[in-house]
């Protein structure tokens, strides 16, 4: 995904000439110092916010008053029915709301996240009268007033990685004036830590080889879809599993009393709670699953598409359906990856899976998605067009009175090309002439494309720029963005990783193989480098750039490719693409690990890479 479009299309300008050296121009002093961490104790993630939803009465908050948390009238919840309600008096006023928490040691990454809605009937623009400080431990991490009033609920995210090991209080103080209320409501409090310094193999990651059955039949418009969805899937640990978690990750696009995403009538298993903003759904199973076993649960599903031209959003009658079929969570050694939805990049982490989805719809809308498509004709005035995709982490889907070309590459892949409203022909045309050759050029580097046919759908509306799933991309009209979401074909599609604790190994290894398919050398990366702070690492996970979302495009995008064409001109460019071509087979359909892809560089080259790790801050 490029979150940042203009911003990550310019840095393209930066990269036209031919660096001739491998050092970074003006880091040595702040970026030769780090060193990296010693490797920490086993990690165990964890959820670790007690009734961070206000649902379980008042314990273990402490408040300063009785009338904190509440369900009273005058506010809302974001999830459930009681919330957290500071200030609002309109006279001199403080609430406090507390909780001592401990954030287990050896987590690579701690986020604290909470729902946030400020009211208010000051009407200056300027100042701050009355504010909300939220606090862990002795460190400030933000403060509100009722200049950041809002008509709803807004989540709020921060890094507290430097916290692991500790136990801190957790804190929001409320202050009003004298006149004029101002209202601080909070719910959904959660902090959630994940991440081992070196992850388990392949093997031990859980449930495997999932297989997933989907029936759904669409409304007139395509903006709703009901049905029913089920999953096969075998235990590969040697640890029994009892349950499973579903990710419903289009859930943060709503709330918890109005969830997108509704799951009901579970059938091999039983429903449990939803966690981490209603974006979790754990299920006990019916009996504990062993080692080499297999089982299925299966569900009803309700997909509700919210306005916006988003990944899950409908931008007039053109539909987008990202991330909206519940997909299992993985676990490993480190325990269960319950991640929360970011928005600014991908939480999005699943293991190779295949998908059976039939999408019964007006026939007056073309449905492009993941996997290779059959039409067939449905009732009066309808199609049922059934996807098929093998090895594939996700399905994405698209609705709409879309445009439709087709070519094929070259080398052989049927590309098509979807467009909405205002997207001229010759556009479109240029969109699969960009598609034909991006595929085949990230194919001849990494491997064949394995997934039949490819669908990219083009709307100028895209906040974000563009977006990846397995067979099916979102995209502006935009060369350098489409070659940049179809190789993400190969990193994340094909060589996986956990996308919200190792960004880079998607986003950094992408925009390096759309340099590469542009020829572009990456001359020049390194101008204007400045490093934020010393904690910050190209290698910095989800958690680190939503505290820090103004350098995600620069180091993840940035910073992360120039630092892969310095190893190419380390290694030499013969080496490089042997090791990204044997590494992208060593990995096909696995997992990728910043560790394992240090140690198949490293047995790349007779040099000594340790002080080109720590130079370019990568981590891990």
């Amino acid at each position: 995904m490029r979150p940042t479009p203009l911003k990550a299309l310019a840095a393209r300008v930066l990269t036209v000439a031919a660096l001739a050296a491998v050092s970074l121009p003006g880091t040595p002093a702040t970026a030769g110092t780090d060193t990296a961490p010693a490797a920490a104790a086993a990690c165990t993630p964890a959820q670790v916010v007690t009734n961070g939803g206000f649902e379980s009465g008042t314990s273990p908050w402490t408040q300063s008053s009785t009338s904190v948390i509440t369900s009273r009238t005058g506010q809302s919840a974001h999830g459930g029915t009681t919330f957290a309600w500071l200030d609002g008096t309109g006279g001199t006023h403080t609430d406090t709301l507390s909780q001592s928490v401990t954030i287990p040691s050896g987590c690579s990454s701690a986020s604290l996240t909470f729902w946030l809605h400020i009211d208010t009937t000051e009407t200056t623009s300027s100042t701050a009268y009355d504010k909300l400080t939220a606090k862990i431990g002795s460190t400030t991490l933000a403060t509100y007033s009722n200049l950041n009033k809002a008509s709803g609920y807004a989540q709020k995210t921060f890094d507290v990685s430097a916290f692991a090991g500790q136990t801190v209080t957790l804190a929001f103080t409320g202050t009003e004036d004298s006149s004029l209320q101002t209202s601080f409501v909070l719910d959904d409090i959660a902090l959630n830590t994940s991440g081992d310094t070196t992850p388990p193999a392949d093997s031990t990651r859980t449930p495997a080889a999932p297989a997933y059955t989907v029936n759904l039949t669409s409304n007139t418009t395509g903006k709703g879809w009901t049905g029913h969805e089920s999953v096969t899937f075998t235990n590969a640990s040697s640890t029994a599993l009892s349950e499973v978690y579903l990710r419903l990750w289009d859930n943060y696009h709503g709330t918890c009393s109005a969830m997108p995403i509704v799951v009901s009538n579970v059938s091999g298993g039983t429903a449990g709670s939803l966690s981490v903003g209603c974006t979790a759904l754990q299920i006990s199973l019916a009996s504990p699953v062993a080692q080499g076993q297999s089982a299925t649960i299966g569900f009803d599903l309700a997909i509700t598409v919210p306005s916006g031209a988003d990944r899950f959003g409908y931008d007039g009658s053109f539909v987008n359906i990202g991330n909206a079929l519940p997909v299992l969570a993985v676990k490993d050694g480190a325990g269960w990856h319950l991640d929360p939805y970011t928005n600014n990049g991908e939480s999005f982490y699943s293991l190779a899976a295949d998908f059976k989805v039939t999408l019964d719809h007006p026939t007056s809308l073309l449905v492009p998605a993941t996997g290779t498509s059959v039409d067939a004709a449905g009732s009066s005035g309808r199609t049922v067009t059934t996807a098929t995709a093998s090895k594939v982490r996700d399905f994405a889907w698209a609705a709409g009175p879309f445009t439709k070309i087709s070519g094929t590459s070259p080398a052989g892949t049927a590309i098509n090309i979807y467009s909405v409203t205002g997207i001229s022909s010759s556009s479109a045309q240029s969109m699969l002439s960009t598609a034909k050759s991006a595929v085949d050029a990230h194919a001849a580097r990494f491997g064949a494309y394995p997934y039949g046919e490819l669908d990219a759908v083009i709307d100028n509306n895209y906040w974000f720029g563009g977006m990846e799933y397995p067979g099916f991309v979102l995209d502006l009209v935009s060369t350098t963005a489409l070659t940049h979401e179809i190789a993400h074909q190969w990193f994340y599609g094909i060589v996986g990783d956990d996308e919200y604790n190792s960004p880079w190994l998607d986003e950094s290894f992408t925009d390096y193989a759309t340099d590469l398919a542009q020829n572009i050398t990456g001359a020049n990366c390194w101008n204007n480098v400045s490093w934020a702070s010393s904690a910050e690492n190209i290698t910095n996970s989800m958690a680190y750039w939503d505290a820090h979302s103004s350098r995600y495009s620069t180091v993840v995008y940035t910073y992360g490719k120039c630092a892969l064409h310095d190893l190419r001109r380390v290694l030499g460019d013969t080496a490089m693409a042997n090791l990204l071509k044997n590494y992208a087979t060593s990995h096909w359909y696995g997992v990728s690990t910043t560790a394992e892809f240090k140690a198949a560089a490293q047995a790349a080259t007779t040099t000594d890479l340790t002080s080109f790790w720590t130079t370019h801050r990568i981590v891990g």
